[in-house]
């Protein structure tokens, strides 16, 4: 079984499981909400929701 580490959502407070080998700045989906998080920490892991990427038109 693969290794796992818990983070909490930061949208519904609730202990969510991550892969043992994630990474900053990695982009997770929310198992409550759907929501995609972001890694911003590993010690402590933390998640906060991921910024809405806007379309580049070559500006």
């Amino acid at each position: 079984m693969a290794e796992t580490i818990t983070a909490e959502d930061p949208l519904t407070g609730e202990e969510i499981q991550l892969p043992a080998d994630v990474e900053v700045g990695e982009i997770v989906d929310s198992p409550a909400t759907g929501t995609e998080l972001e890694v911003v920490s590993l010690d402590p892991v933390t998640l906060e929701e991921a910024p809405e990427l806007e379309e580049d038109w070559g500006e």
